[in-house]
């Protein structure tokens, strides 16, 4: 695969609903970098799993990531709590694993020209996708706040569910990515924490911010 030098490269590692795809989103319109929210790549593949289980299968799945558009990840349906479970699950499968692995560096290191550079959200970005990333960041929030989030977030498209149950969600997501022995979510050495529990979404934005405008310069002159 050849790699874009010519680019600025953000990786972020967080637990559920801590707020990373919020951010990642922002920086990624404020910087002009193509974004990717690689959890929602399982998630699609856990939702292809439950609408086509007859069909679901190695060489589907092959098929479906070869031709997979990043418009595919906006379906509101990939957020349902049983979809979260089932990409938790998937998440663990070696084969699967690998070839979400290759769309990723792909999209990582070769986004379209018009893009300055790729950021890219997930469980193991920072030391398995991007491991030379211009800038690391771990997200995190306690587990009450994430639970409140997602849950506010499901009941504004209108889903049918308790905090209780977004609460042991949340709980059994992390226990299985903090857990999995292939690519488990975990903060490395070099990865900048930011803990959004007190922190609005403008907060939290101009904080990063801060830190990549202090350092892009030295960043571009290496470019």
């Amino acid at each position: 695969m050849i790699k874009r030098k010519d680019i600025l490269k953000i990786a972020i590692d967080s637990p559920a609903a801590a707020g990373a795809g919020t951010l990642a989103k922002a920086i990624s319109k404020h910087y002009n970098l193509m974004y990717l929210d690689t959890g929602k790549i399982y998630r699609y593949i856990a939702y292809l799993k439950i609408k086509h289980p007859k069909k679901f299968g190695y060489k589907f799945i092959s098929s479906k990531i070869n031709s997979l558009k990043i418009v595919d990840l906006s379906n509101k349906n990939l957020l349902s709590n049983e979809v979260g479970i089932e990409a938790s699950i998937i998440a663990k499968q070696k084969k699967i694993r690998k070839l979400v692995h290759y769309f990723q560096l792909n999209f990582a290191y070769n986004p379209p020209k018009k893009y300055k550079g790729s950021c890219l959200d997930g469980r193991d970005i920072t030391y398995n996708i991007i491991p030379d990333a211009d800038f690391k960041f771990y997200i995190t929030a306690n587990i009450k706040t994430r639970a409140l989030r997602r849950y506010k977030e499901l009941k504004n498209l209108k889903k049918k569910i308790s905090y209780s149950e977004v609460l042991k969600s949340i709980k059994k997501r992390d226990k299985s990515d903090l857990n999995r022995k292939i690519s488990p979510l975990k903060k490395t050495k070099d990865s900048l924490l930011i803990n959004t529990t007190k922190l609005n979404k403008r907060a939290c934005f101009l904080k990063i911010k801060k830190i990549i405008d202090r350092n892009i310069n030295k960043i571009n002159g290496n470019l």
